[in-house]
């Protein structure tokens, strides 16, 4: 990743954090702090001051601190990160809870929360009496609609009351906790969060996007001391069940904001619309008058969604005090990641030139999530990277990382992704195949980019992807289109690349910025007596493309592949183990590993194994599924141990690790490990087919032209990256588009045999 030098230094602050929720469903509190393993992480502080940042929000959360009480607290562990923070130079904005509804003593509707929590804030003052930020409670309407509203969270009620309980239980807590810090230390300052959303609906449903709206700015409006008798919430939250005299309360003891802090996601942007039938049930809801569905606003809006620049000069014409964007996160593949950083960023640097105070942006979360895709309800560790991949022996910085550094020194990032808008500016973001205009009307969705998005000035360099013709080169193809990655991909007469003159001409015609190496030989058993051919391709071929990446500056993706390996070792091979190749095949890999690394040691060079995919009928499991769905006994091997790799999931992980700019030897393949005729079994029986089809033989009954090792099973030392095996499995039934209990046609028998044999099966 490269950058260019800003003119002038950027005026934002770099903030960050890390995502702490201790959030309680039930009986069980999920703590996400534990689950991404920096609670027993301290260096991770480290990492994190190299980023350059300024200021953290880091938690010293009453959940886990005292859930017994303050006689019981442990404080070594804020101690140490704390002290740690200090001496790094880093400011800790700390919270106190964060979607949490305190220690199981107590809940979001007992009134004596707030109480409580002023209590824990003074002990923490008091411990720490030179921090000087903190945010009492994270997202009190956010969290009150969660637990009080929507019955997700603990106490899991559903109802207007115990919604408006919590949430004003919330905010008089953070008026009390910050009385009771101030009096030890008067400097301290409230940096609040919340959710930063707006609502859109259809003409019919307006005044209940107009109360959706009056309400978003709850929190700032009740801690301001605004929410009077002539505020729109103020008798709805007396219908609640709030009293005058605890609203009176927040009259008579304000506690405005030293920062607002706005917290923005693509999903805080909703539609309301009345008309049920065009959405999935999951969506459906309403209130006492009028059933609705509730959907992202950027999914069906035709103007698309208002964005982070117009939302934030709302907030700032409407409180005029400080601004910060205290959460910048996304959910979604590395480059929209990096995409949407950037955006915010650049909106809230022009903001701030037209006078606006706007503070900060804050890098959240630096260690990613963990189940916010079902807002934390069960442990299910379904992983979302962030600025670090912790799918890995210790966090790996990914493309955000580079980002962030950029942007504490004062560069502005240049990536190449980074030329192309992200997904929700472009025309791929309406899927329901409609847009709905200003005045609730459906129309048809855009065939290309909405005009008030225009295309970038600067056309995009793409990623070159050799191999048109085979599996890897067409699903990198797929799956760069569907991830909005500008890609030409080439088949050998658009670039033969073990000719340097052909491979210059591509280069010269299309400036990539990286190159994804699909072709090469992949005749395992054919190489052995065509091996000039096969060396050509797996070997000339790399390695006049490593040359011309050298010369060039451009990123370089090729492929290896588990039989580099002899199959001598009883555990699974990883990055640093010896090659010791059986078959020419093997040794073209393992000379193609060295010489592309000899001349182009930023290369990133993928040793995988057996493929299986839902876009290809030309390997080992399409082909044993196609032989027992016509009726055909499938035979396999059952003493060679390999590890099945689901392509999609191999590209994804390829895609991103070369946007991260990683490079030397990766194994990537899905954990586990199986024997042909196993697996042949077990997709059998996923689908519906007989398993007693599938016979078992030894490799050596395959008469197999070249020798193979009996265990090649891959697994990696510096990250897993792809799901198991038994859950790429499942991925196969989710994707495929053949119902195989069905399929009897009995068609290219002959070439079937011959893969399936090549594969180690008959």
């Amino acid at each position: 990743m490269t950058s260019k030098r800003i003119h002038e230094p950027a005026p934002l602050e770099l903030w960050a954090g890390v995502e702490c929720t201790v959030n309680r469903v039930g009986d069980d509190f999920f703590d996400q702090v534990e689950w991404s393993g920096h609670a027993r992480r301290t260096d991770d502080l480290d990492l994190f001051a190299e980023l350059g940042i300024s200021t953290m929000r880091y938690p010293v959360l009453w959940e886990r601190t005292a859930p017994h009480g303050l006689k019981q607290a442990q404080w070594v562990w804020a101690d140490e990160r704390l002290r740690r923070l200090r001496a790094l130079g880093i400011r800790p904005i700390v919270g106190l809870v964060h979607h949490g509804s305190g220690p199981r003593h107590t809940s979001l509707v007992d009134p004596h929360f707030p109480e409580h929590l002023a209590c824990y804030a003074r002990a923490v003052a008091e411990r720490y009496p030179w921090v000087d930020a903190y945010t009492p409670v994270n997202e009190p309407l956010t969290t009150a609609r969660f637990s009080g509203l929507y019955g997700l969270w603990y106490p899991h009620a559903r109802d207007e009351l115990s919604f408006a309980r919590a949430f004003v239980t919330q905010c008089r807590a953070v008026v009390l906790a910050m009385r009771q810090i101030r009096e030890v230390n008067p400097q301290a300052q409230l940096v609040q969060t919340d959710d930063l959303g707006k609502t859109f609906s259809t003409p019919s449903l307006a005044y209940q996007a107009e109360f959706e709206n009056d309400r978003r700015w709850l929190t700032f409006d009740l801690l301001c001391g605004r929410v009077k008798p002539d505020h729109p919430m103020w008798d709805y939250l007396l219908w609640a069940g709030i009293t005058e005299a605890e609203l009176e309360w927040f009259l008579h003891n304000p506690c405005p904001p030293d920062i607002i802090g706005f917290n923005y996601y693509l999903t805080s942007e909703r539609f309301l619309d009345e008309r049920l039938e065009p959405y999935p049930r999951s969506t459906h809801g309403g209130n006492e008058h009028q059933a609705y569905a509730d959907v992202e606003a950027v999914r069906v809006r035709a103007a698309g969604m208002a964005g982070p620049r117009e939302l934030l000069a709302e907030a700032w014409e409407r409180y005029r005090l400080p601004i910060a964007v205290t959460e910048v996160h996304n959910g979604c593949t590395r480059e929209e990641q990096l995409r949407w950083l950037m955006e915010v960023w650049k909106a809230s640097t022009s903001l701030r030139a037209e006078g606006a105070d706007v503070r900060a942006v804050t890098a959240w979360s630096l260690l990613g999530a963990y189940d916010w895709n079902n807002l934390i309800t069960s442990n299910n560790k379904h992983y979302e990277p962030g600025v670090f991949d912790l799918r890995a022996p210790h966090p790996r910085a990914t493309v955000l990382a580079h980002a962030l550094r950029d942007l504490a020194a004062g560069r502005e990032p240049d990536h190449p992704i980074l030329a192309v808008p992200g997904w929700w500016r472009g025309s791929r973001r309406l899927i329901y195949d409609f847009a709905i205009d200003d005045s609730g009307a459906y129309i048809a969705a855009f065939d290309d980019e909405p005009k008030m998005h225009p295309a970038p000035v600067v056309t995009p360099r793409p990623i070159l992807i050799s191999g048109a013709t085979g599996t890897l080169g067409r699903a990198f193809g797929r799956l760069c289109d569907m991830r909005n990655l500008p890609f030409h991909l080439l088949t050998r007469r658009e670039m033969d690349i073990a000719d340097p003159a052909s491979v210059g001409a591509a280069f010269d015609r299309f400036n990539p910025w990286a190159v994804v190496n699909a072709a090469g030989y992949v005749g395992v058993d054919t190489a052995e007596r065509d091996f000039e051919r096969c060396f050509r391709e797996n070997v000339d071929g790399p390695t006049r493309l490593a040359a011309a990446c050298a010369d060039r500056g451009i990123q370089l993706l090729t492929f290896s592949s588990d039989l580099v390996f002899d199959g001598a070792k009883d555990a699974p091979y990883v990055e640093s183990d010896c090659p010791a190749p059986l078959s020419m095949y093997g040794r073209s890999k393992v000379t193609a590993e060295i010489s592309v690394l000899g001349i182009l040691p930023s290369a990133l060079v993928v040793r995988t194994s057996a493929f299986f995919g839902p876009w290809d009928e030309h390997n080992f499991m399409i082909q044993a599924l196609r032989t027992l769905a016509n009726g055909r006994r499938f035979v396999a091997a059952d003493d060679a141990f390999v590890s099945p790799t689901y392509v999609p999931d191999l590209v994804h992980a390829c895609l991103d690790l070369l946007i991260d700019g990683e490079r030397g030897v990766w194994h990537l393949a899905n954990a586990g490990a199986t024997d042909w005729a196993t697996w042949a079994r077990r997709a059998a029986q996923l689908v519906g087919l007989d398993p007693t089809y599938v016979e078992s033989c030894s490799t050596e009954a395959l008469g197999l032209a070249a020798p193979r090792p009996r265990y090649s099973v891959l697994a990696s030392e510096r990250g897993t990256l792809l799901q198991s095996f038994d859950n790429a499995l499942a991925s196969y039934l989710r994707d495929c588009e053949v119902s195989w209990a069905d399929n009897s046609q009995d068609e290219n028998l002959e070439d079937i045999e011959a893969l399936a044999a090549s594969a180690g099966a008959k």
